[in-house]
């Protein structure tokens, strides 16, 4: 089987130029002479293809409960496979252990990172807690 290196490499998130740079490095340290023929260890410099992230923006913790006797607890599935049944499961479990405790359960749009206002605005009006199923 021919492994594509490149492909291997990106999916690792290693750029191709820096192993380079490893190889003309070790090349060097062993007495062999570099690519150039400078005598001198070569240096490269990569940039990730990934680029750079947006700042992550901060939020303040959400006051915690003393009590769930009495509140809404919403449950969030997110789409991650398999948390349907675990939010349901966790629902039955309030019903026999704690049935003050009102469960509601909402499928969140689209995935994870996604942005879901209409939801956010309703957990934020009705719920005194929120359980989200996000995988892994």
């Amino acid at each position: 089987m021919k492994v594509n290196r490149r492909k291997l490499l990106s999916l690792l998130g290693v750029s191709p130029a820096l192993l380079a740079g490893a190889r003309a490095d070790a090349a060097s340290s062993k007495g062999q002479s570099d690519v150039g023929g400078s005598g001198g260890a070569q240096k490269f410099v990569a940039l990730s293809p990934k680029g750079t992230p947006p700042p992550v923006q901060r939020f303040s913790m959400a006051p915690t409960l003393n009590t769930l006797d009495g509140k809404t607890v919403y449950l969030v599935d997110t789409g991650f496979f398999g948390a349907d049944t675990l939010l349901e499961q966790m629902a039955d479990w309030f019903k026999q252990n704690m049935p003050s405790v009102k469960t509601v359960f909402r499928r969140k749009v689209g995935t994870y990172p996604e942005n879901d206002p209409k939801l956010w605005a309703e957990i934020k009006a009705n719920a005194n807690a929120c359980i989200m199923a996000i995988g892994h």
